[in-house]
C-alpha cells in the first residue's frame, strides 16, 4: 500500500465507505453500495464520497472502459494508527496514560486485561 495520504482527517461516511472497501478489497460503487446497510445511501452519494477520497489520495482505481473498479490505497493499519495518534492527542493530552485510565474509569477495561497488557509490554522490552 502507499503512503501518500497526508494528516487529513476522514469524515464519518469517508470512514464508513473506508470500513467497506477494506473489507471487499476492489469494487465498483454498485459493490460498494450493496455493503451499505439499509437505507442504503444514493448511489450518486457513494460515487461523490469515492471521487472525494480519490482526491485525499486514500482510494485509487482500474478503468474498464467508462467504468472503474476502486481499490483502497491505504492499508486499514496505516490509517488506524495516524488516527490512534490523532485521538490521543487531541483528547487525551498525548498522554497513553491518559488513555488507559479513561478506559479504567469508565470500567471498559477489566483487571485481566491490564495484567495481559503489563505482560505484553514487558516481554516487548526484552
Amino acid at each position: 500500500m502507499l503512503k501518500i495520504f497526508t494528516v487529513n482527517k476522514l469524515t464519518r461516511k469517508e470512514e464508513e465507505l473506508m470500513q467497506i472497501l477494506w473489507d471487499i478489497k476492489k469494487g465498483f460503487v454498485k459493490d460498494i453500495l450493496d455493503r451499505y446497510p439499509d437505507p442504503k445511501p444514493h448511489y450518486n452519494t457513494v460515487s461523490s464520497i469515492v471521487r472525494l477520497l480519490q482526491d485525499k489520495g486514500f482510494i485509487g482505481h482500474k478503468e474498464y472502459g467508462n467504468t472503474h473498479e476502486y481499490y483502497p490505497k491505504v492499508a486499514r493499519e496505516e490509517y488506524r494508527k495516524h488516527f490512534i495518534k490523532y485521538v490521543i492527542r487531541d483528547y487525551f493530552d498525548g498522554s497513553y496514560r491518559n488513555v488507559v485510565t479513561y478506559f479504567v474509569e469508565e470500567e471498559k477495561i477489566k483487571p485481566e486485561d491490564l495484567d495481559e497488557i503489563i505482560k505484553m509490554i514487558r516481554n516487548k522490552r526484552q
